[in-house]
């Protein structure tokens, strides 16, 4: 009986096999579609529409002119353009190593309080810039910078008020103010971050290094500063971002003054396409911004990946 019944069962080809296999790759996609529609319709489109009129002398609304390169060129040879983008990497400084540099003292300070209720406060507080509107900071570091504002009450209090000045107006602070509004406002992001990737330490590592006789700058320079090494470089590269895509805080402080003084690139974006009706220029500096903004975060990416093989 086996024999005869055995030789009724058709093999089953390997097509058929792969036919019933599941396509957990094609259902994928399938869940994925809405969102990629959207972000090919809103991303993906308009990059290429900006790239398109970067070759075009277009005022937005009548007839647009080829021009090739002249918006680069034009770019790269006008000082007022080319500084805003010095400006910005000015700004890299505030917004960018000043947080990642005392978010690291802070986050090692925390890290030794854990327990208390101390901690608990000083993470919140720091992070407390990261859910204030950035118009809001803007507003309120204007009034503190101000003539009349409280930084240059405290100079004067303390007999420093030779130092007292507008600090927003002057060519010659306007710039590090608004970096230290930045700073302010990052440095509470880049302290979470950083905890975070300390409480990841095993702790058996400062225990070996203590009963070999380490002191605390031993601990954080061998231990602490290896095993952060990727959260600096997402720190590092929020806050270049942030720093080369700044738009509110100067929009709402400074409006690019005095002069050209605290003019970068994304509000200049702003103000050549929406003022000065010059979409083409403004698309064209708009792609060097961007393709600035992943030069420099490309690097600090590879870094980051070949220090966790």
């Amino acid at each position: 009986m086996a024999g005869p019944l055995a030789a009724t069962v058709e093999p089953v080809t390997g097509r058929e096999r792969r036919k019933r296999r599941p396509r957990p790759a094609r259902l994928g996609w399938l869940f994925a579609l809405p969102a990629v529609v959207v972000y090919l319709t809103f991303v993906i489109r308009p990059l290429l529409l900006t790239v398109q009129y970067s070759f075009y002398d277009w005022n937005g609304i009548g007839a647009a002119t080829w021009t090739g390169l002249d918006n680069y060129v034009r770019l790269v040879t006008d000082p007022e353009l080319s500084g805003t983008i010095l400006h910005a990497f000015e700004l890299i400084l505030f917004f960018s190593f000043v947080p990642v540099l005392l978010g690291l003292a802070v986050a090692a300070t925390i890290r030794q309080i854990a327990q208390s209720r101390l901690a608990l406060v000083a993470r919140t507080v720091l992070f407390l810039p990261q859910v204030i509107p950035l118009v809001a900071a803007g507003i309120m570091w204007t009034w503190l910078l101000s003539t009349t504002g409280l930084i240059n009450q405290l100079l004067s209090g303390i007999g420093l008020g030779s130092l007292t000045r507008a600090w927003l107006g002057d060519f010659g602070t306007a710039l590090p103010a608004v970096g230290v509004i930045g700073a302010w406002v990052q440095i509470g992001l880049c302290t979470l971050l950083l905890l975070a990737g300390m409480s990841k330490i095993d702790n058996s590592l400062y225990e070996a290094a203590r009963l070999d006789g380490a002191g605390p700058w031993r601990e954080f320079r061998s231990i602490t500063l290896p095993g952060l090494r990727q959260e600096i470089g997402v720190c590092v590269t929020v806050t270049v971002i942030s720093a080369l895509a700044s738009f509110d805080i100067i929009y709402v402080s400074t409006q690019g003054g005095p002069g050209n003084a605290t003019m970068v690139p994304g509000l200049e974006i702003y103000y050549l396409a929406f003022a000065e009706r010059e979409v083409g220029m403004a698309s064209a500096l708009a792609v060097a911004l961007t393709v600035l903004v992943l030069l420099c975060v490309l690097p600090i990416q590879r870094l980051t990946r070949d220090g966790t093989r």
